[in-house]
């Protein structure tokens, strides 16, 4: 586990020297100190926001929205994943794997389900978007929080099957020391499979959902015109659609150069200097700075949010979530939106990362 891929996803991480991202330890001063200060920073901040936003969530009624119950899903990934950098931080200071081999596997699978969880939950947040704001009546009968629960429960198993290949093949690499994931032979091409699996399965195939969505819904709303319900509920969904479009493009701006970064190397072998290994250091702490983003957006883009943590970080007294509508409009009892109710409104080395 160290800047591999999320997870040890490099293809010839295993066998460093021969061209690959894996063979570049060079600048071990930088790795020692920098590399486990940078995580050491990061798991800080994305344990803290994370944590904040999980606690808002739970603790106000008017916070369980089905778009809130989503992102409490995201922290819960997120936090889970920034409690495996303070193990990644000690292996690059020492240069090797201190832990075992059970923890090795526990670290790394819980790296790759929680990469997966995550960008599944940004593809059912972007669906949820597009039925909410094209069809916004007929949504109204399944856009339950119970349904959405429902719904998290099948990601997070989704996102533990397609990463069984981590729980499988993640152990301490003989004569390195170091956690990462141990192909069968051939190394290479099992490692090249891999690389690309994740990168269909964790990156550019959900990726290319959520941008059908949001390309559907825009022209839609330009074709026909989205005029269901009051004033009031169309700027509420203006606002949550805005929130859910920043968290996918930070995401994706955050994961792209990982993925497009092991790609290139399964193509052309990246030159061993310096410099080389400096970028894919990078990219990997960038990919997981992504965790750290998802609050801040959230404090800046959605009312509720930002009051909620006012009151809980004692910056400012008031009602807290039970002010504005931010995030979005609440069913009623019947299960309704309370503006919906009249029908004729509306019509490479190693890393945990993955």
């Amino acid at each position: 586990m160290e800047p591999l891929s999320p997870a040890g996803w490099n293809a010839s991480s295993a066998a460093p020297g021969n061209g690959s991202l894996a063979g570049w330890a060079a600048a071990p001063g930088a790795r020692a100190v920098l590399v486990p200060v940078l995580y050491l920073l990061v798991c800080a901040a994305g344990l803290g926001g994370n944590a904040l936003v999980i606690y808002v969530v739970l603790r106000h009624a008017k916070m369980k929205t089905v778009t809130n119950i989503y992102i409490l899903n995201l922290a819960v990934a997120d936090v889970l994943l920034m409690l495996g950098l303070p193990f990644l931080a000690t292996q690059n200071a020492l240069s090797y794997w201190p832990f075992g081999a059970a923890l090795c596997r526990l670290v790394m699978s819980l790296d790759g389900v929680n990469q997966f969880t995550s960008v599944f939950c940004l593809t059912v947040m972007s669906v949820d978007r597009y039925v909410a704001v094209v069809h916004p009546v007929r949504a109204a009968k399944w856009r339950r929080p119970r349904v959405a629960k429902l719904t998290s429960a099948a990601v997070w198993a989704l996102a533990l099957l397609v990463s069984l290949p981590l729980v499988v093949f993640a152990d301490v690499q003989e004569g390195w020391g170091t956690c990462n994931l141990s192909w069968p032979e051939p190394v290479g091409l099992w490692g090249a499979v891999f690389i690309v699996y994740t990168s269909v399965l964790g990156f550019f195939g959900p990726l290319l959902v959520i941008c059908l969505c949001y390309l559907l819904l825009v022209a839609k709303v330009r074709a026909a015109g989205v005029r269901g319900g009051s004033a009031r509920r169309r700027r509420s969904e203006r606002k949550v659609t805005r929130m859910v479009v920043v968290v996918v493009a930070v995401f994706a701006g955050c994961w792209l150069p990982f993925f497009v970064v092991n790609l290139v190397n399964l193509a052309v072998a990246l030159p061993e200097e310096p410099a080389a290994a400096g970028l894919y250091f990078f990219v990997v702490i960038l990919s997981y700075a992504n965790s750290c983003a998802n609050p801040v957006l959230y404090g800046f883009l959605s009312d509720n949010f930002r009051q909620s943590f006012r009151k809980v970080l004692c910056l400012r007294k008031g009602s807290g979530a039970e002010e504005a509508d931010g995030t979005e409009p609440q069913l009623d009892k019947s299960g309704r939106l309370p503006e919906a109710r009249s029908p004729g409104a509306n019509g490479v080395l190693q890393t945990s990362r993955l």
